[in-house]
């Protein structure tokens, strides 16, 4: 979970500039747009998304994050326990990676992640 905790900021940082950068918007329109990218569901189809293109090891870190003990009391409302669990698992690897240095790694992934991940609008 402390992978997690590091991933979530860094996957969090990635989206907003990656907002900034590409639309020149006021802060209140930038902030629902980055939400989209960073629920649950949304980093639940990206784990999937991105599993076939993961090293060994990488998996093996994905793995740890998505069996991680989350408290009952910290999965949303808005999202299943499995997506929650998958959305960890992404944040994990993030973590892991940005722990490494491995910043190229991490920017290949969330490119593919970002041109490949639709955000679906909430209903």
């Amino acid at each position: 979970m402390t992978l997690a905790f590091l991933g979530d900021a860094v996957y969090s940082q990635l989206v907003r500039e990656k907002l900034v950068l590409a639309a020149n918007m006021p802060v209140k329109k930038l902030h629902p747009a980055s939400v989209e990218r960073v629920r649950a569901n949304y980093q639940s189809r990206a784990a999937m998304l991105i599993e076939p293109m993961l090293t060994e090891d990488e998996a093996a870190i994905m793995k740890r994050g998505r069996n991680a003990s989350c408290g009952s009391g910290s999965i949303p409302k808005s999202s299943d326990p499995a997506e929650y669990h998958r959305a960890t698992s992404l944040e994990t690897l993030f973590g892991y990676l940005h722990l490494l240095g491995q910043t190229d790694r991490i920017r290949e992934l969330f490119e593919y992640i970002w041109e490949n991940t639709e955000v679906k609008p909430k209903c």
